[in-house]
């Protein structure tokens, strides 16, 4: 049943996120932003940019830790690399890691379109030029990949200190991502949002999968009476 309740968790974040960027194309609609451009929800996202103002610093700080995802990515995918060339076929490699390495590509994919359909711009220039700024990217990307670091140590390790500690860091280290990039003043809040639920809609899903795929092996095993 769990699996279930993941599933739907997943697909009504997902169907939130879309919501949400229809409402920001539609909800109070104004030329606030840089060279003029078309900004959702405008008396918000102004008076939150208004009240955070601008921090490159803090900017900086959270762009250079958006690396921090990409090595663990980087860490998983050697993770599969490995089990491949030891189990000599793609099919013996552990399926969560697998469905792990989909999940990205399509966190990566949901990232590219955003590039090329933009909602909306960033309230400031970034070296003189007009980004699109929803959803976050490193928002994005930071609450899709931490949460499977926690997962999956909680998979792999049983060790209940080490457990704990990459509990702590991830939510500690997304906690700082999310407010650093919200206050630092180079996304308007609901960028923030829309990434918030997009993230956690794609992360739920994958969980969902993941769970159904273990429920399977675990019937599989029973009928050849493992």
């Amino acid at each position: 049943m769990k699996e279930k309740r993941n599933l739907l968790m997943g697909i009504g974040l997902t169907c939130a996120f879309a919501l949400w960027t229809v409402l920001i194309r539609c909800v109070d609609v104004q030329a606030v932003g840089q060279n003029g451009t078309n900004v959702g929800f405008a008396v918000f996202n102004v008076w939150f940019h208004q009240l955070t103002g601008v921090h490159m610093t803090i900017y900086t700080i959270t762009d250079w830790l958006g690396l921090v995802p990409i090595f663990i990515c980087l860490c998983f995918g050697v993770l599969g690399l490995v089990q491949l060339i030891k189990r000599r076929s793609l099919l013996r490699v552990d399926p969560d890691i697998l469905l792990l390495g989909v999940y990205y590509v399509l966190v990566i994919f949901c990232y590219l379109i955003f590039e090329m359909i933009p909602i909306n711009y960033r309230p400031v220039l970034i070296e003189r030029r007009l980004e699109a700024s929803y959803p976050s990217s490193t928002t994005l990307l930071v609450l899709s990949v931490m949460p499977t670091l926690m997962f999956q140590t909680y998979r792999r390790v049983e060790n209940p200190l080490i457990r704990k500690a990459a509990a702590m860091f991830v939510i500690v280290f997304s906690m700082f991502m999310v407010i650093g990039r919200l206050i630092s003043g180079v996304h308007w809040a609901t960028d923030i949002i829309g990434s918030i639920l997009l993230s956690a809609g794609l992360y739920m899903l994958y969980r969902s999968v993941v769970m159904y795929t273990d429920k399977v092996k675990k019937v599989d095993r029973s009928k050849d009476g493992v």
